[in-house]
């Protein structure tokens, strides 16, 4: 865990996609301190003339743009890891797309324990089950 959906604007890029997805995967293990094992990452590719920031389109302003969704379990990270996984895939993305529109996104999204897991068992059994 955790879950991460990210939107890419403009046309798909397998090498693109692949440093994107290795760039958050190893932030999301360093900053947050989740584990590569259960990080599941989908990416998707929107078209620059599909997305629009401001009434404009981002293939109208020669600009890049993505949003990361990123669902983790409430309460297992501190509003200052959050602000520094926010700051620290923005940057990690302006690297990787140099002409990177400022209103990209990120939403870290605290998802109850109980209303949140994977195989079949909520997060909040995991944690009963480990007895911490």
């Amino acid at each position: 865990m955790p879950h991460i959906i990210i939107h890419l604007s403009g046309q798909p890029d397998p090498q693109l996609t692949r440093k994107v997805v290795d760039t958050v995967a190893e932030l999301t293990q360093s900053v947050l301190d989740k584990k590569l094992p259960v990080i599941a990452i989908t990416v998707q590719y929107i078209g620059a003339e599909s997305w629009f920031i401001g009434g404009q389109s981002l293939a109208e302003l020669g600009k890049s743009a993505f949003h990361l969704d990123i669902s983790i379990t409430d309460e297992t990270n501190t509003k200052a890891e959050k602000a520094r996984y926010l700051r620290a895939i923005f940057d990690a993305m302006a690297a990787l797309r140099g002409d990177l529109h400022e209103v990209s996104y990120v939403h870290l999204i605290d998802a109850r324990a109980a209303a949140y897991g994977y195989g079949g068992r909520t997060q909040e059994f995991r944690h009963q089950q480990a007895g911490v």
